[in-house]
């Protein structure tokens, strides 16, 4: 039987997706599971088992002409527990021919383009930039985690705004909004900072990061705060990305993650490209398209490929 189909996988810590598309970029089926990061999932392979599964359904495993899998956490430290993951699912899904394992940035920028190299800045939970080519990552800034790094990131926003609320209600700093925003979104009465702790230290430091909407909002109403506080964070995504773009390379730029979707960081971080950069940044689909458009690469699909897979990402 022709090999006439690849198979894509992005696995975050929360959930894992999978696609199967044809060679020509069309998108046949796809699979969806838990999270599979081999540092803080309870089971990886079985959640990249289950996403493979469902995503093959009636596919024969001997169409497979190649795939990647592009694992948060499979940097060179969890690499090996990441592949060792992927090649337990790859098994019991019955696949001969071994999945290639790379790290989320990867695929994250090639869910944005079709071409093989260029920069990626991710924002959400974490942050990150990186440079990327043929599929791998070749320089890197921060993604260091919430207590030594990922600075522009919603748990960084998120920690900003606590301070600054805080800051407004013992007087050292103006006074902002951020201080009833945030005691409203904690469910906590305002004005008193024991509450703050008490409630703040009890939580996981990536669920505080859905407080960065809060500061977001306050930003887009005004708050002098909350807008520092945004325009900050756009500045360390800029100069996280400046760090890792060769001098004067005019390859593309992507932009990835929840933060940038839309908002003030995103704004801030999209008119700061252009004017640092001289270009337009583009905006990253799933990174589950990312992963299968390296895969149909390796399988000498043709070319427009790629971008096929891509333009059909709504």
């Amino acid at each position: 039987m022709e090999r006439d189909v690849v198979i894509g996988v992005d696995a975050g810590g929360t959930s894992t997706r999978c696609v199967v598309a044809r060679l020509d970029g069309r998108v046949l089926s796809r699979g969806s599971a838990g999270g599979a990061n081999p540092f803080s999932s309870a089971d990886p392979a079985g959640a990249l088992e289950a996403a493979l599964g469902e995503a093959l359904g009636g596919v024969g495993t001997d169409r497979v002409a190649a795939a990647v899998f592009g694992i948060a956490g499979a940097s060179a430290a969890g690499h090996a527990r990441a592949s060792a993951a992927a090649a337990r699912a790859w098994q019991a899904a019955g696949l001969q021919r071994a999945p290639r394992v790379t790290d989320d940035i990867a695929v994250a920028f090639a869910a944005g383009t079709p071409e093989p190299e260029g920069a990626v800045v991710i924002a959400g939970t974490g942050a990150v930039a990186a440079y990327v080519a043929d599929g791998s990552v070749r320089r890197r800034c921060d993604g260091y985690g919430w207590l030594l790094g990922d600075e522009g990131s919603a748990v960084w926003i998120a920690l900003a705004g606590l301070r600054a609320a805080l800051a407004g209600i013992d007087g050292r700093g103006g006074a902002t909004v951020l201080s009833e925003r945030m005691a409203a979104a904690l469910e906590i009465a305002p004005g008193d900072p024991q509450e703050f702790i008490r409630t703040v230290y009890a939580r996981p430091p990536a669920e505080l990061g859905g407080l960065a909407p809060e500061v977001a909002g306050a930003a887009q109403e005004g708050d002098a705060e909350a807008a520092r506080i945004c325009r900050e964070g756009a500045g360390r995504l800029l100069g996280a990305l400046e760090a890792v773009l060769p001098s004067g390379a005019g390859a593309p730029i992507v932009l990835s993650g929840s933060l940038m979707g839309r908002g003030p960081v995103a704004e801030r971080v999209r008119a700061g490209v252009g004017e640092r950069f001289g270009r337009a940044p583009l905006a990253a689909a799933d990174g589950v398209l990312g992963a299968a458009g390296l895969a149909l690469r390796a399988a000498g699909a043709p070319p427009d490929a790629h971008a096929r897979l891509l333009s059909g990402r709504r």
